[in-house]
């Protein structure tokens, strides 16, 4: 094979894509469409609650036009992070929503699952052999944080993909995936057909983010991987690949703009080469890949640690604005002071929007503030019921505080929401975020196949 052509439809299953951009790159012939569902870019929720990215009828739809042009085309289909967290869940209710479709389209489809759950005893074997070790800033894990944890599951790479292209004629129609670093079914692509793992991992790396990588951003891609180098080229006509906008998106969610680690080795980009192909297309060239002596997968888990609950407040006046730091400062010292014990067990943040809100004390712009500022207070406390009342007494201090040259006396807030204060449910927290050595990079992660007709 000369060139391997990989169509992703979009970044994310589920975030939808352009039918008439999707059509276009099946007309390039690809040799697999490749797609993820998961991130953990959303916090630690779908992991502690069992919850989805996307509601399922996103994924219902999408699948009912990948599945059948798939199949059609005689490619295989291969789904990441099911759901989102890529749960066992969740891999089982992609399976189920593939085999619903097969049925309805009167399709003959053979399915495979991949699942990436860790057994707890598992993980508490392996952190008593000292094969277990933190990500950066992550404390070292314990038993308890295990223990707490509601489900643990693990980043699996290349190798359980690339084990069921090897199927050859036997292989599945649609592969689903549980947890994967997100370029690994593209390097296994790469990796069957012939081709650099370096490039194959680089290339995957880029096109699992869809057209994010190009300008004006899109959603569907068509990656080229060839001997020596591979092609990035949007499917919409009116985007652009352009070398400066996809070395970019190579330093996306890193640490080092030249070193990516993952399972299984890190991806050396220090030689990289990026050009133009032509005006739409970008070549990428000169990627290396170092495999690890030790073979290592990062775990995921989650609990839950409370309850949260926000009041939204708008503020205009001038003379407030001015001084909303000290303002904000009394009200967290008004509201100790008359809820000692329920602020001791609880966590109070405010979230200025207009003054410093995102980057917080990291910011570097100018300090000047706009003539409007909504203050988000959130409250993270042992209930619900703790969290309202402490939330409660945010609002009505600040609605009411005599702030220094305050003129108006009807209230110093507006409040878009009702109820004024709204309660969040369960607050969660990443519990397990550790790297895990393994001997087996494809017994670790259980594979299933079955025939829906």
């Amino acid at each position: 094979m000369e060139e391997l052509r990989v169509l992703v439809p979009n970044g994310m299953m589920g975030y939808g894509f352009p039918i008439e951009d999707f059509e276009r790159g099946m007309k390039e012939l690809p040799h697999a469409i490749v797609v993820d569902a998961g991130s953990t870019d959303s916090g630690p929720q779908k992991l502690a609650l069992g919850e989805m990215t996307c509601p399922e009828s996103a994924y219902y739809k999408e699948l009912s036009i990948l599945i059948p042009a798939a199949k059609s085309a005689n490619i295989p289909l291969i789904v990441s992070s099911a759901g989102g967290d890529g749960t066992n869940q969740h891999v089982d209710l992609f399976v189920n929503l593939v085999e619903k479709i097969a049925k309805e389209k009167n399709l003959s489809i053979k399915v495979a699952s991949i699942y990436s759950d860790i057994p707890k005893e598992k993980i508490v074997g392996e952190l008593k052999n000292d094969n277990i070790v933190p990500m950066t800033n992550v404390p070292q894990l314990t038993e308890e944080d295990i223990a707490e944890t509601s489900v643990i599951t693990a980043q699996m790479g290349a190798e359980p993909y690339l084990n069921l292209l090897k199927l050859d004629e036997e292989r599945p129609d649609v592969i689903i995936g549980g947890r994967t670093y997100d370029p690994s079914p593209t390097a296994a692509l790469g990796i069957y057909y012939g081709f650099s793992p370096a490039l194959a991992w680089h290339m995957g790396k880029i096109i699992e983010c869809g057209a994010i990588c190009c300008v004006p951003t899109g959603k569907t891609v068509l990656g080229r991987l060839r001997a020596d180098h591979f092609l990035i080229e949007p499917m919409n006509p009116k985007s652009k690949a352009l070398p400066h906008s996809v070395a970019a998106h190579t330093m996306y969610e890193k640490s080092s703009a030249t070193l990516l680690p993952g399972p299984g080795g890190i991806l050396n980009l220090k030689n990289c080469v990026f050009e133009a192909e032509n005006e739409r297309v970008a070549r990428i060239s000169g990627s290396q890949f170092a495999e690890d002596d030790i073979y290592r997968i990062k775990l995921e888990g989650a609990k839950t640690v409370g309850y949260r609950s926000i009041t939204v407040m708008g503020l205009r006046d001038p003379i407030l604005i001015s001084q909303l730091d000290d303002v904000l400062n009394y009200v967290r010292e008004q509201v100790e002071k008359e809820l000692p014990e329920e602020v001791a067990q609880s966590q109070l943040i405010f979230h200025p929007y207009g003054k410093n809100a995102i980057m917080q004390h990291l910011e570097g712009l100018s300090n000047e503030v706009g003539h409007e500022v909504c203050v988000i207070a959130e409250v993270a406390s042992p209930t619900q019921e703790m969290a309202q009342l402490i939330v409660n007494r945010v609002r009505t201090t600040l609605l009411h505080y005599h702030y220094e040259g305050r003129i108006a006396t009807s209230g110093n807030i507006g409040m878009p929401f009702t109820p004024l204060e709204i309660p969040l449910g369960l607050v969660c927290q990443f519990s397990v975020y550790h790297l895990m050595a393994i001997p087996d990079p494809v017994k670790e992660f259980e594979t299933k196949i079955m025939e829906v007709k």
